[in-house]
């Protein structure tokens, strides 16, 4: 009983002492920068960390998900389709690029495939897009493939072909064609994912990310408004210099996503020019990814640069004109590869920045 007491004293004691020292034990005290997870009775979600996204450079990453494996996925961008995109503000990286008839498609990257809630409409996989998620080490998602040029390229990559019927992908009604309806949930589709493929790997930094509090100029001049003009439909971005972002365009409107309402935007803009070719059958496209020239804009600004990929297992590195790694942006990316013969890219200054260089 004596024991009990000193023991039940000495707590008491302790406690105080922590009191008096001016130290709390609530867990917003934690250094935001801890890896400790805290946990209490009405929240058992594992607290964020300051871990750096290696896909954005922002740290924003959880640790829950610092060693997960991105997921790629393959989404609808015909111009009537447009219209019914969701999931893309999630997506860390997105591609674009020619497929048959000038028609372009979409690839979405997801560092935190989970956070995605609903993602769509998902059509199908592309050779191109195979290369693509390669570099990054990414699972590929997608609804059907082109049997001839593509489908013997998916022995090479951890993909998934996923419809009605497959857990976490739902054909929803949106006013389009069946083959325009299919979308996918991040946490519904992640289980599966995680137990047919391996589900982590190694981190490693997609550009050399300038820190997130700095802004990055560009010397090549103004870049307000980004065009780049594939064959059937321009790719638009306006810059805002309120959020730092570019809003994306469609046929003079800002895109929205078709679940929340809310404008597409992207940090930095790439566009990347290649060789674009048909394939014997005259139909699907054929796209060089070993290198080339090309521009990048972010902050209202662009400079050339030139890039490299080469390998289907390697990421693209962007580089100034005379080689060397240029700092990019923290943030979200969307990467334009465009038809080097075909397509002349606009960076062009807004009436307001124009007025200021005059003046």
């Amino acid at each position: 009983m004596i024991k009990k007491i000193l023991s039940i004293t000495l707590c008491l004691a302790l406690v105080l002492a922590l009191a008096g020292c001016g130290v709390s034990t609530h867990p917003d005290n934690v250094d935001a920068n801890s890896d400790i997870n805290i946990q209490n009775s009405s929240d058992t979600s594992e607290t964020k960390s300051s871990l750096t996204n290696p896909l954005t450079g922002l740290n924003d990453l959880s640790n829950e998900n610092a060693d997960a494996r991105p997921v790629a996925v393959m989404v609808n961008n015909i111009t009537q389709a447009q219209a019914v995109q969701t999931g893309l503000n999630y997506a860390d990286i997105i591609y674009e690029t020619e497929v048959e008839g000038g028609v372009t498609r979409l690839m979405a990257v997801f560092k935190d495939f989970k956070s995605a809630k609903q993602i769509g409409s998902v059509r199908s996989a592309r050779y191109p897009y195979v290369d693509l998620a390669l570099g990054h080490n990414a699972i590929y998602v997608h609804c059907g493939q082109d049997p001839t040029y593509c489908a013997p390229h998916l022995k090479d990559i951890d993909d998934m072909s996923v419809d009605t019927g497959s857990t976490g992908a739902k054909r929803i009604k949106n006013g389009l064609s069946s083959e325009h309806t299919l979308y996918i949930f991040g946490n519904e589709l992640w289980p599966t994912l995680a137990s047919k493929f391996k589900s982590t790997g190694k981190n490693v930094m997609w550009q050399d990310f300038a820190a997130e509090n700095e802004t990055v100029t560009l010397a090549g001049g103004a870049a307000d408004r980004v065009e780049i003009p594939f064959p059937i439909l321009k790719t638009v971005f306006n810059y805002d210099s309120a959020t730092g972002l570019y809003t994306r365009y469609s046929k003079g409107s800002a895109m929205k996503d078709y679940v929340t309402g809310e404008n597409i935007k992207v940090k930095n803009i790439f566009t990347l020019l290649t060789s674009i070719s048909d394939y014997p059958d005259g139909k699907h496209r054929r796209v060089d990814l070993s290198g080339g020239e090309g521009y990048y804009a972010t902050n209202g600004t662009y400079t050339k640069i030139k890039w490299q990929k080469g390998d289907a297992n390697a990421p693209i590195k962007i580089t100034d004109e005379s080689g060397k790694p240029i700092k990019v942006s923290a943030g979200k990316s969307w990467v334009c590869i465009a038809n080097t013969s075909t397509c002349n890219p606009v960076m062009a200054a807004s009436e307001a920045t124009q007025s200021t260089q005059s003046n």
